[in-house]
């Protein structure tokens, strides 16, 4: 039997390593990056750019939303202020979610997921609610696994290592951004 298609929203390359691997042990999956929060241009061509090495190293397929940051900064007006992990980054993560669930259903896919259940930093119950929400809205199945926990992060981080993957210091975001470091987004680093 066939196994079922599940698109997985890519938030950042190395988080998308281990979510990968997982996923594929029981999916036929495919790579969505969408991520119209990251700031600035140059850091979100860095991160896609690394998803689509991540792609071509291990050979699936890798599709590429629009960048929109003039959108995603209209979408979170009002929120600049709020602490990393509020109303702004649960506004933010259900847009990323909700535009990969159009996506995967306009593709035919029966699935979608998100990288991001590899990050420390993230609000599991959070993004599963919201992924669950979503999937209801446009008939396609989310699926929740928290890929950080048993040693999820730490292999996420030997792949990047073994691959040389760009891994970033923030989320995304310049709210994130000065949250992170002093430095911003030029404090970045590459993993190696």
């Amino acid at each position: 039997m066939k196994p079922q298609r599940l698109l997985l929203h890519i938030c950042c390359a190395p988080d998308a390593t281990v979510a990968f691997v997982k996923l594929k042990e029981r999916f036929e999956v495919e790579g969505l990056f969408y991520n119209p929060n990251i700031f600035p241009e140059e850091e979100y061509r860095k991160r896609c750019s690394a998803a689509r090495d991540l792609a071509e190293a291990w050979s699936f397929l890798l599709h590429e939303g629009p960048y929109d940051w003039e959108s995603w900064k209209a979408l979170t007006r009002g929120y600049e202020n709020v602490d990393e992990g509020g109303e702004r980054c649960q506004l933010c993560i259900a847009h990323n979610l909700r535009q990969t669930a159009v996506f995967a259903k306009a593709l035919g896919f029966g699935w979608f997921s998100t990288s991001l259940f590899t990050s420390r930093k993230k609000d599991l119950r959070m993004i599963e609610s919201l992924g669950y929400r979503i999937g209801k809205e446009t008939s396609v199945q989310f699926y929740y696994e928290p890929f950080r926990r048993a040693g999820g992060f730490d292999e996420s981080v030997r792949h990047s290592r073994e691959l040389g993957l760009y891994r970033q210091t923030y989320c995304g975001c310049p709210y994130s951004a000065q949250g992170a470091n002093s430095n911003g987004p030029s404090g970045s680093t590459r993993a190696g």
